[in-house]
């Protein structure tokens, strides 16, 4: 059998004609930028550093956007970062989410305003009684754009990450910073939706017209692609480029995500990966934060076992990760769940990088996480359950099936539909 060690040596040599020819043949194929430098941060604990320090060098303009942004130990931090940059003229933008920042106390909003930082919350209006699609798309991007030549996209929230009981944890969660040309489709993503917040806030009011040109200087040999998904034009593109990369596949998949209920091609994709001897993974959530979604996605496990897909359960801390490795060459981390609220309404960001040494680097750090702290899912086990558990199960995606409908999307229309929900993801 074919390794993954010569799988990588064979997308190496063959890799840049391939995907020349697939341009050809599919317009929708990712758009990969070389010569970047893209570096892997795990958790908290590498990832506010990391931005802190972005922040305080900054000379030109910031613009950080988040879905939770919360006036606790590092919420204050970064705030505190935010007023330094603007007070030494630095052209500061926060975007903060409506729905998963609606306890920023407007006490920290005014004392960042009052610096010069340029504050605005996106969708402020929000109704936890509501399943009006409107309401329900939520800003849930973590990007942040410092001077136009570094970036950091994630899944890393702006808080402490308390854990359930109340104790600071090393909530699981990755966040890369980019250097190179790619920065510059970061920051004018983030300007755009800038741009466009700003106009419907305050029609006809010219909030940013900056045109400083950024530096596509060479950073280093990786390529990558920054992609989004929003409700315009790019609907599908995130999860287009998973399916591309599982459907070509031929070693070994690794998924660890935080919200786990893919629609029907996903779950296809997947087991059709099995099928054809490839190794498939999933890392998942192993403590309950969100029971309906948690015991929905129980439901598809039965089908992923019989397919031979192996399943972890993570427990050692909150799973918050939204990452995958492919291949031993192709990885992407982001803010994207595969769930409906991701895949369907919530605006997102990924970057996906083509690099050996990088997605060697994300799968040792899963392999790492499954080892020491996750228990995998036995096939026998799980048909041992319970018939209650099992009844849960079902009745939990029957919901699920049913909010889809009344939410406004008809699961015998579009593939793979599920309930947009709104979490701490």
């Amino acid at each position: 059998m074919i390794g993954c060690e010569e799988i990588s040596v064979f997308f190496g040599v063959f890799g840049k004609r391939h995907r020349k020819a697939e341009k050809k043949d599919n317009p929708a194929v990712t758009h990969m930028v070389p010569n970047n430098l893209i570096t892997l941060l795990q958790n908290g604990e590498a990832y506010f550093p990391a931005i802190e320090a972005a922040l305080d060098r900054a000379m030109h303009d910031i613009y950080l956007e988040t879905y939770i942004f919360e006036d606790d130990t590092t919420g204050r931090r970064i705030a505190e970062a935010l007023r330094r940059a603007a007070l030494r003229g630095v052209k500061t933008h926060l975007l903060i989410d409506g729905f998963g920042s609606f306890g920023l106390p407007e006490a920290m909003v005014d004392s960042l305003e009052a610096a010069g930082v340029l504050v605005m919350k996106f969708r402020p209006k929000t109704s936890p009684w509501t399943l009006r699609r409107r309401r329900l798309r939520r800003l849930h991007r973590k990007i942040v754009v410092v001077d136009q030549t570094v970036a950091f996209v994630g899944g890393i929230n702006i808080n402490d990450g308390l854990d359930f009981h109340g104790q600071p944890s090393t909530r699981y969660d990755y966040a890369v910073s980019v250097q190179g040309p790619l920065v510059k489709a970061i920051h004018d993503s983030a300007r755009r939706v800038w741009s466009r917040v700003a106009w419907r806030l305050r029609p006809g009011r010219v909030w940013d017209n900056d045109r400083y040109t950024p530096s596509t200087e060479p950073a280093g040999l990786m390529q990558a692609a920054f992609l989004v998904r929003n409700n315009i034009r790019h609907r599908r593109d995130i999860e287009a480029a998973y399916l591309r990369a599982i459907e070509q596949a031929q070693c070994e998949i690794i998924l660890a995500n935080a919200y786990f209920l893919p629609g029907s091609n996903f779950r296809h994709a997947l087991v059709d990966a099995a099928g054809r001897g490839v190794r498939v993974v999933l890392l998942l959530q192993g403590k309950m934060d969100h029971p309906l979604l948690h015991y929905a996605s129980h439901a598809l496990y039965g089908s992923f076992l019989d397919a031979g897909i192996e399943i972890y359960k993570y427990h050692k801390s909150l799973l918050h990760a939204k990452v995958a490795v492919i291949d031993g060459h192709w990885a992407t981390v982001g803010s994207s769940n595969l769930d409906p609220f991701s895949l369907l309404l919530a605006l997102e960001a990924n970057v996906v990088v083509d690099d050996e040494s990088f997605a060697i680097k994300l799968k040792n750090s899963l392999e790492e996480a499954i080892k020491m702290g996750a228990r995998r899912i036995g096939e026998n086990s799980w048909r041992a359950q319970s018939i209650k558990l099992r009844l849960v199960s079902w009745l939990s995606y029957g919901v699920v099936r049913f909010m889809i409908g009344i939410a406004g999307y008809a699961p015998g229309k579009l593939p793979g539909r599920a309930v947009p929900m709104d979490h701490s993801a």
